[in-house]
Order: structure tokens, then sequence, then C-alpha cells
């Protein structure tokens, strides 16, 4: 079911929904993302296009078992074991000339901004539970003291604590 970002963020009570209108009205004058155009005409915190943004890519996502799905060690190499645990993600293989990378709704956003600053392939990401992932990191990325519970246990390790050495 696909859920336009407007009626999220009027269901979360942050735009009425005469907003949401003159905001289209204005989309089709300038081309502007929705987003853009609710953080500049009526303030809206970035913070909740964003989570709004994240709630509407989870309804139309693919939902994997990261665990049985297949993974091809070229996609593998593409991410190192700090990237992997820091950004909760899990690259499984080339798919239509793209990479499919697994990571959980609750880290979505921080995959994504990864994925369009770091990677230079073509990347598209498809979600799974953090169990799943926390499971498939450990086996694939493995780094002592980091377990698959790690991935549920909160936000990710600061980049200046983990190190590669700890493997």
């Amino acid at each position: 079911m696909f859920v336009r970002i407007g009626e999220l963020l009027v269901q979360r009570g942050v735009l009425t929904q005469r907003q949401v209108q003159r905001i289209l009205e204005q989309q089709k004058e300038t081309s502007r993302p929705f987003g853009d155009l609710a953080e500049r005409l009526f303030g809206v915190d970035p913070t909740d296009v964003e989570q709004a943004w994240v709630d509407q890519y989870a309804t139309q996502a693919q939902h994997v078992d990261v665990t049985r799905e297949e993974t091809d060690p070229k996609a593998l190499r593409l991410v190192d074991r700090r990237q992997a645990w820091q950004f909760r993600i899990m690259p499984l293989r080339f798919s239509g000339g793209e990479l499919m990378l697994a990571t959980t709704a609750e880290n979505l956003c921080r995959a994504l901004r990864f994925v369009t600053r770091c990677l230079n392939v073509p990347c598209y990401l498809v979600l799974t539970e953090s169990p799943l992932l926390g499971q498939a990191l450990e086996k694939h990325y493995a780094i002592g003291g980091f377990s698959a519970e790690t991935v549920e246990s909160g936000p990710p390790t600061p980049i200046g604590i983990l190190n590669e050495e700890a493997a």
C-alpha cells in the first residue's frame, strides 16, 4: 500500500491537510521534492520529513530473511567490518546491475546516507529484522565483542571506538 509523505505528516500532526494542498500546488510549479517544500514553506523539521520518508519506504520495500539470502563475495568486499556494524548494513549480491543491501527500518536513514556517500555502485535497500541482520553480520563480518544482539542494543558504536584490530 503506497502512502504519501504528506499523508504521513498529517497523521503525525506535523502538517494540516490545507498545508499539504499548498505544498502540492507549489510542487506542480517548481518540481521540488515534497519534503523540501514542507521545510521551506512551513518550517517542518527535516527529521520529521526523514521519518515520514522511512515510514513510506518501509511500506514499499522488499522484506527478506537476510540469513537465507544468497551472498556474493564480491558484494561483501564492498563494505568493511567497521562499516557493516556501524551502519547496520549487509551487502547481499548484485541483482540487475545493482547492489542489494539489507538493513532494518530503524537504520534505514543511516544506511541510505552511507550507501549514497560511500559506495560507488548503483544500490537498493531491502529490509530485514534486527536479530536476522545481527546473525548475518556476525557470520560475514565478525568482530570480537560484537554479536547478533549488538544490532538491537541501540545506536551504532561511534566510529572512533570500533576498530578493525578488535577482530
